[in-house]
């Protein structure tokens, strides 16, 4: 690793936007680009988790987006949503590494992926056994979409990304990326009976 975290960069930049970072990481600010390792490098981790099961590897491929990000600093797109931008960035990191040894068929494209990663709800959220019970079926629901369904539902409800920003994190277009959201919902709503209010708890607090 080439970084290690340390909490005392994001508590002096709490109150910085990711877009005055990424601003003053194009100008070449080493604090900047500090800052946003430490403020997304968990969260890359976990998606990165998510789509490979070798976590020294992912730690690899986000450790390699952050190194390319720092060389290629000066030709970074102006204008871009930062988290959205870096999750894309370790998803096609992984999907070359695919290729390249051979896990997956001889493809550039990141379809191969596959989402790896169980819902779950956290263990304070359950009250009583009825709630378990519910939240067990509803677990079972989620984990048995289709696995490009289930990570957009990962991304959209836990990472917090936007439509087109999952759009653009498959390299797919906005309507897709819709569907996506929109059938994998749809399928939860035909076979729980149970309050939704409680699929929107599990999608947002799942590990």
């Amino acid at each position: 690793m080439f970084y290690t975290t340390n909490h005392s960069f994001n508590d002096m930049a709490l109150d910085i936007s990711d877009e005055t970072l990424w601003k003053s990481l194009r100008e070449g600010n080493e604090w900047a680009f500090s800052n946003l390792f430490e403020r997304y490098f968990r969260s890359m981790v976990n998606y990165g988790n998510s789509l490979m099961s070798h976590s020294d590897k992912v730690q690899d491929c986000v450790q390699d987006v952050f190194v390319d990000l720092w060389l290629y600093r000066h030709s970074l797109q102006d204008k871009v949503v930062v988290k959205a931008y870096l999750l894309s960035s370790v998803r096609k990191r992984i999907a070359r590494l695919h290729e390249r040894d051979h896990i997956f068929r001889q493809t550039t494209s990141v379809d191969g992926l596959d989402f790896l990663m169980d819902f779950s709800i956290e263990e304070k959220l359950i009250l009583d056994e009825i709630t378990a019970s519910k939240v067990t079926y509803l677990n079972k629901l989620i984990n048995a979409l289709p696995a490009r369904q289930k990570e957009a539902l990962y991304l959209r409800y836990h990472q917090g990304l936007t439509i087109e920003q999952i759009s653009e994190t498959f390299d797919i277009n906005y309507q897709s990326a819709n569907n996506l959201v929109f059938r994998a919902l749809q399928h939860l709503r035909d076979a729980w009976s149970g309050d939704l209010t409680l699929v929107f708890i599990l999608l947002s607090r799942f590990f």
